[in-house]
């Protein structure tokens, strides 16, 4: 008996270990290559500077990506006759962007590191950060040590990304589905305090919603018609190149773009945070700080699992 728990024990230590080795850590890099982060955070700051709408298109692929599958750059890949690539689906094509500046800096990195060390994953993760940082807003430590992954599913991201016509309810489940809570939605939706929208997107809610200040939806329909300019772009929020709290204002004010902005401010339960964010904005701060880095989390691959890709578009072979 005594040494069948002898051998229990050693197996809870092993898998202890093994969990603790596999764990992300805001210092996996520093003796793999101390200079990856602040060549990363340079070129971030370099592409946000060129143009103050990357910043939040940066966000929203890492975002997009850890939807699908966990925070492991699936959402990199093009499509290939086994790839099945996300950048097909619904709600990323002709939509998000980034990726060029993504390779830019993995070409940098890998020059830096003396080769492939930092995964495009972990890119995405550290990326996310400096660009919200480069617009004013919180930083935070990001976790490290991601693995990339070697598939795709366009069909996972047409089902796991959030569409911008949801209800509350339908945003909650949504989120709880990766793990993450109410409080986690509304931090993380307040990332649409920097960016812009295409009208399509927001068409029934300007044209067909009740819960919206009027002024804003006639402001809205002079630049998105009933019918065309589908792909022609709307801010987010009053100041889409600052991270701020404008976002939540507005929601307050009944002006949320999407219906599902407004959804968060809509008599449910999660007006009350709506409204502590609007009038707070260092609970916001540390709230989105805290939930992102909750959601880099979500099923990442470490350890042997996964790869780290050369070109971050394609896997390794």
């Amino acid at each position: 008996m005594a040494s069948h728990d002898h051998i229990l024990l050693q197996i809870f230590v092993l898998s202890t270990l093994a969990t603790t080795a596999f764990s992300l850590s805001p210092y996996y890099y520093a003796n793999i290559c101390p200079k990856a982060l602040p060549t990363i955070k340079k070129l971030v700051e370099a592409a946000v500077y060129n143009e103050r709408r990357m910043g939040a298109s940066l966000l929203r692929l890492h975002f997009h990506d850890c939807f699908v599958n966990g925070c492991d750059a699936s959402i990199l890949l093009d499509p290939t006759p086994t790839i099945d690539s996300e950048k097909n689906a619904i709600p990323n094509q002709n939509s998000i962007r980034g990726f060029e500046v993504i390779d830019q800096i993995k070409a940098e990195v890998d020059k830096i590191c003396g080769g492939p060390v930092v995964s495009c994953a972990d890119i995405l993760a550290i990326v996310a950060r400096d660009s919200v940082v480069a617009l004013g807003g919180p930083s935070w430590k990001v976790p490290l040590g991601r693995r990339d992954s070697t598939t795709a599913s366009r069909t996972q991201a047409n089902l796991g990304i959030p569409a911008p016509f949801m209800d509350l309810p339908a945003l909650i489940n949504n989120f709880k589905n990766q793990g993450l809570n109410q409080k986690d939605l509304v931090a993380l939706s307040g990332g649409h305090t920097i960016g812009f929208a295409q009208c399509f997107t927001f068409r029934t809610r300007i044209y067909n919603a009740t819960n919206i200040d009027p002024a804003f939806a006639k402001q809205r329909q002079a630049t998105c018609p009933l019918i065309g300019g589908n792909t022609t772009l709307a801010p987010l929020d009053p100041t889409p190149a600052v991270f701020d709290t404008a976002y939540f204002n507005n929601l307050v004010k009944q002006r949320g773009l999407l219906i599902s902005d407004q959804a968060l401010f809509n008599g449910g339960s999660t007006d009350n945070l709506v409204k502590t964010y609007s009038s707070y904005p260092q609970a916001f701060s540390q709230d989105f700080a805290e939930s992102m880095i909750k959601m880099g989390n979500i099923k990442p691959l470490t350890g042997n699992q996964g790869q780290i890709r050369v070109n971050c578009r394609a896997v390794n072979y």
